[in-house]
């Protein structure tokens, strides 16, 4: 009897230590450590978000969400807008804009539309491991339409990037299931960038806001000098490592949910996490702007981190009544706003007391670099599969090096690939068949397994 009585004491001290584990894990502790981003670094989030925001508006030149603070989209720039009737459920709508203030051609790519079931179908296009991709794993379904909106729309921005100059940027944004699709295009482009006209990599950039888990750790950490998340305090998303058919499906027995979410927390050791291939991460390098503090009511002024995590990367879901609230598209472009604003003060005031020194924008690059690379020999150090070496990933980046012509990247692309490098005929006849007319059409009897 006293036996039992000591297990189950023993069981009841070890969920209330759970409990208060959970119930005191606020979503600033996942950044805790990161050291604040800078301004320059910031800048482009508030007016992006205003770009992902217009895609859905039905008058641009009457906009519903009036803008703040002058981040005003001009409608004359707008090349090209895609609607969900245009896209025939193979991607959401998205539209390009030609930003000359910003010397930017960016593709901003909208979020899950709740009413429309083509967006259920791409989000819920996956199977843990189903998709190997540039040597790991990505979601099936978000690389299904990143290839398809690339192939619709390569030759144009591979246009617009030649009659404007070679010194425009590329920007790929998106915001929740649109920032999936964005961060595997520019996967794709990075690897390909003679389909855009031969970009540099230094011009290509995507920001995923509010992003969905969509590659494994090792591309999230090799991508991290293109691609940017932007993850608001308590966000659920980013977190969400849990198979999104599985939440949706438990969308009416939420204590299971929980239930599951809990034993995976408390069962599953941080090493095996990180030596799973198959699990899926938000891409790239991470921006996580904080504005509640643990048993604080109200918001605070939004300060924003940055890092590119390996250990520790939004692993845990925060039960808060802002969990979803924070996913919201026109919240993080307010917070963003507000956060960046905080930022020109403050850089005013530093400027009004001493004078910047002349070369700290470049030992800025240059700390970015180095904590880039850092986070790639961290990778290779915890054996993280199918991480590289530095070294040897500058190597593969030379076969595609801007210096390049053309014609040479097409026929390099022709020549036999080394492991864990994406060929762009392999992967469309993979995944899609080819009208009479040009146009892809999903393949019904794709094959899963094997890299790309």
């Amino acid at each position: 009897m006293s036996v039992v009585c000591g297990a189950e004491c023993f069981l009841a001290l070890g969920c209330l230590r759970w409990i208060w584990t959970r119930c005191t894990h606020i979503g600033s502790n996942d950044s805790s450590t990161w050291p604040p981003a800078t301004l320059d670094q910031f800048h482009p989030v508030p007016h992006l978000s205003r770009l992902i925001l217009a895609v859905s508006e039905p008058d641009l030149r009457h906009p519903k969400s009036p803008p703040l603070n002058g981040y005003r989209l001009n409608p004359d720039h707008v090349i090209k807008r895609v609607t969900y009737t245009q896209t025939l459920g193979h991607a959401p709508p998205y539209l390009i804009y030609l930003d000359h203030s910003r010397r930017q051609i960016v593709l901003a790519i909208r979020g899950l539309n709740l009413k429309k079931e083509s967006d259920y179908k791409l989000l819920l296009n996956n199977r843990l491991g189903r998709q190997m991709f540039d040597g790991g794993y990505v979601h099936h379904g978000l690389l299904k339409s990143a290839i398809w909106v690339l192939d619709e729309e390569a030759e144009g921005l591979k246009r617009l990037w030649v009659e404007n100059g070679s010194g425009y940027g590329m920007v790929f944004v998106g915001h929740s299931l649109g920032s999936g699709v964005a961060a595997l295009m520019t996967v794709i482009v990075v690897n390909h960038r003679e389909r855009v006209g031969g970009i540099p990599r230094e011009l290509v950039r995507c920001f995923a806001i509010a992003p969905a888990r969509c590659m494994s750790l090792n591309l999230a950490v090799k991508y991290a000098d293109v691609i940017c998340s932007v993850v608001l305090q308590d966000d659920f998303l980013p977190r969400t490592a849990t198979p999104l058919e599985d939440i949706f499906k438990s969308i009416f027995c939420l204590p299971c949910l929980i239930f599951l979410v809990c034993l995976r927390d408390t069962f599953i050791p941080e090493g095996r996490k990180l030596s799973d291939p198959r699990r899926l991460y938000a891409p790239g390098r991470i921006y996580h702007i904080v504005e509640r503090k643990f048993c604080r009511c109200g918001r605070y002024p939004p300060e924003v981190r940055t890092a590119i995590p390996v250990e520790g990367r939004f692993e845990h879901i925060v039960l808060s009544s802002h969990a979803t609230a924070d996913h919201a598209i026109i919240w993080i472009h307010r917070e963003a706003e507000k956060a960046l604003n905080l930022m020109k003060e403050k850089s005013s005031s530093e400027s009004t007391m001493t004078a910047a020194p002349k070369v700290q924008r470049f030992d800025r690059l240059q700390s970015i670099e180095k904590e880039h690379k850092d986070a790639l020999e961290r990778a290779v150090s915890l054996n993280i599969p199918h991480a590289v070496d530095p070294d040897e990933d500058e190597d593969l980046d030379d076969e595609n090096s801007p210096r390049e012509s053309c014609e040479d990247q097409s026929s390099a692309s022709d020549r036999k690939s080394k492991p864990g490098r994406t060929n762009w005929d392999d992967l469309v006849k993979r995944l899609f068949v080819r009208s009479d007319s040009g146009k892809l059409k999903a393949r019904e009897d794709v094959k899963i397994s094997g890299d790309t």
